[in-house]
């Protein structure tokens, strides 16, 4: 049986992001109404005032005091208004999701300068080119297929910016096989390979793990022996944990998540090295606070 356009207006609506939606709309159409009764055309006649109730008069009655056919009655309007008006939710969602946006971008500064130590100065994460004058951070899982697309943008960054400080933070969160991985990397990084591994298992296809990080550890020629050991060891444990703390404080629940500066860019949009290459000059122009 197809759906009416009223039903799927009403089902919509009851739906909780529907809801929120509806309400500017039903705002409106009571401030439409409001217009309406008390800005009469110019020209018109003007009735007189409505005395105030005396005092010890019964209350006017409220919305909770409407009859069913009332609400129907409101129910149609609200109906008919959204149908002839239905960029009403466009612009309700726009705002919402404005605002949203909005108070993220100011809890996310919160959290940068309340973190500054842990982001920008760390003592066991990964960096890469050290010296450079303007951090980008990553948290990053192997197994996200978002990351291993975002690294042919990070690497390009760094080909083009040779001023620019990459910090690593190793956030496996999408399998064992995730924190494995993770783990075989800090452990390349006490050989001194931790870019070379990092790339060749980013590039590398199909799922990452023990095996296939260990594999991947000989290939570039490390020691697989050591790698076994210190993969264990409790600094690697250390600097996992501190990480998902770190993400925990700072509100990031997904990967790939890039702070630069004191700018965020989470995901990774299609423009990825236009936004990175935007911020890093940004923040070299006009310096971080927090950094």
């Amino acid at each position: 049986m197809p759906v009416r356009p009223l039903d799927s207006i009403v089902d919509a609506l009851t739906s909780v992001k529907g809801a929120m939606l509806a309400v500017p709309a039903i705002l409106l159409i009571g401030a439409t109404l409001a217009v309406g009764q008390t800005a009469p055309p110019p020209g018109a006649a003007v009735a007189p005032p409505i005395p105030a109730p005396a005092v010890g008069a019964p209350p006017a009655p409220t919305a909770s005091a409407l009859s069913a056919l009332q609400r129907k009655e409101v129910e149609a309007i609200i109906k008919e208004f959204l149908l002839n008006n239905p960029e009403v939710l466009l612009e309700a969602q726009n705002a919402l999701e404005a605002k949203m946006e909005k108070i993220q971008g100011e809890r996310m500064a919160t959290a940068i300068k309340e973190n500054a130590t842990e982001l920008f100065r760390p003592t066991g994460s990964p960096i890469v080119n050290a010296k450079g004058d303007v951090p980008v951070i990553e948290f990053f899982d192997y197994n996200c297929g978002y990351c291993k697309k975002a690294f042919t943008e990070v690497a390009q960054l760094l080909d083009k910016d040779k001023k620019v400080r990459l910090i690593l933070k190793e956030f496996p969160i999408l399998s064992k096989g995730s924190e494995e991985a993770a783990k075989i990397a800090l452990a390349a990084k006490m050989q001194g390979k931790y870019w070379e591994f990092h790339r060749a298992l980013l590039e590398t296809p199909g799922q990452a793990n023990e095996a296939s990080a260990l594999k991947i550890g000989e290939k570039i020629g490390l020691d697989v022996s050591r790698l076994k050991k210190d993969m264990a060891s409790a600094e690697v444990k250390k600097e996992i944990e501190d990480t998902r703390q770190l993400a925990n404080k700072m509100g990031i629940q997904g990967t790939p998540h890039f702070i630069v500066g004191d700018r965020i860019i989470p995901g990774a949009p299609e423009n990825l090295l236009e936004l990175l290459s935007k911020h890093a000059g940004e923040v070299r122009k006009e310096g971080c606070k927090v950094c």
